[in-house]
C-alpha cells in the first residue's frame, strides 16, 4: 500500500496528472472541430506541460537547494529532463507556424518562473510574473486555453470562426473556475502581495463568481453555429460537477481534493465525449 502511495505522489508531484489535464483538453478541441486525433501535437502538449509545470513549481527549490535536493526532486529532475528531449524530438516534427505560436507560450512560462521584475512590485524576493498580484490565475489560464484550443486547429490550418473564439472564451473560463479550489487552499500559504481572488473578495464571493462563470461558460454554448443535444448535456454535467467541486473547496482540504479531483475534471470530460 505504501508503494502505491508513492507511485500515486509521483504521478501528481512530477505533473503526469496536470499534463493529462491539458492532453485531454487538447484533444476535446480536436474531436468538437471534427479533426484526427493528431497523436504528434499531442504527445507534444503533454511532454512540454510536464516540462513546463515541473520548471515552473521547482525552479527555485533546485536554484538555492541543488547540493542538498531529495531524492524524490532529484527523481523528479531526471524525469523532467527526460520528457523534455521527448519534447524537443516531437517538435523538430510540427511545422514552423506551429512553433512560433508555442514559442511565444513558452516566453510566457519563462518570465511566469524567473525572476525578472522591479523589486518595489513585490513584498518578496520572488520578481516574477507569478508574482504580480491577481495575475498568476489569469496568466494559467491564458496558456492553457491557447494551447489546448488555438494550438490543435493552426496546427492544421483550421479557420478561426466564431466557434473557435467562443470555444477560447470557455476554456479560459473553465480555467479559471479549475484555480478557484487552488487559490481557496493556498490562503494560509500565499503572500497578501498575490492578491489572489479569494484574498481580494473572500471565499464566499469567490464562490459565487465562480458559479456565475460556470453558468456563463455552459450557455456560451448555445451561441454556436454548430450544436447537438449530446454536446449540451456533456456540457451541462461538466458544468455541474466542476461548481460542486468549488462549492465544496475550503482552506483545509484534502491532500487530493485540487491536485486530482478538480484537476481530473478535463480527463472526466474527455471520457463523456468519447463514451457518448
Amino acid at each position: 500500500m505504501k508503494y502505491l502511495k508513492s507511485v500515486f505522489d509521483f504521478y501528481i508531484n512530477s505533473s503526469i496528472h496536470v499534463a493529462l489535464a491539458v492532453f485531454c483538453l487538447a484533444w476535446i478541441t480536436l474531436l468538437e472541430f471534427d479533426i484526427d486525433f493528431d497523436k504528434t501535437l499531442l504527445y507534444f502538449i503533454f511532454f512540454a506541460s510536464i516540462t513546463g509545470y515541473n520548471f515552473v513549481k521547482y525552479f527555485g527549490i533546485a536554484k538555492f537547494h541543488h547540493r542538498s535536493l531529495a531524492k524524490w526532486l532529484q527523481v523528479i529532475q531526471v524525469f523532467s529532463f527526460m520528457c523534455f528531449v521527448i519534447m524537443c524530438y516531437l517538435a523538430l516534427q510540427l511545422q514552423i507556424k506551429t512553433l512560433l505560436f508555442i514559442a511565444a507560450f513558452c516566453v510566457l512560462t519563462f518570465l511566469y518562473a524567473i525572476p525578472f521584475l522591479p523589486k518595489y512590485l513585490f513584498m518578496d524576493s520572488q520578481k516574477n510574473l507569478r508574482s504580480i498580484g491577481g495575475l498568476k490565475v489569469y496568466v494559467i489560464a491564458l496558456v492553457w486555453a491557447g494551447v489546448t484550443v488555438i494550438l490543435p486547429l493552426i496546427n492544421v490550418e483550421h479557420n478561426i470562426n466564431t466557434d473557435v473564439t467562443l470555444t477560447l472564451i470557455q476554456r479560459f473560463i473553465v480555467v479559471i473556475i479549475l484555480m478557484l479550489p487552488f487559490e481557496i487552499r493556498d490562503l494560509q500559504f500565499d503572500s497578501l502581495k498575490l492578491a489572489t481572488i479569494p484574498q481580494k473578495i473572500g471565499i464566499k464571493k469567490t464562490k459565487t463568481i465562480g458559479v456565475l462563470l460556470g453558468m456563463l461558460f455552459f450557455f456560451l454554448e448555445f451561441f454556436k453555429d454548430e450544436l447537438s443535444p449530446i454536446q449540451i448535456t456533456i456540457s451541462l454535467i461538466i458544468t455541474i460537477v466542476m461548481l460542486l467541486l468549488l462549492v465544496f473547496a475550503r482552506v483545509n482540504q484534502g491532500r487530493y481534493y485540487s491536485s486530482f479531483w478538480v484537476e481530473g475534471i478535463p480527463i472526466f470530460w474527455l471520457l463523456l465525449i468519447l463514451i457518448f
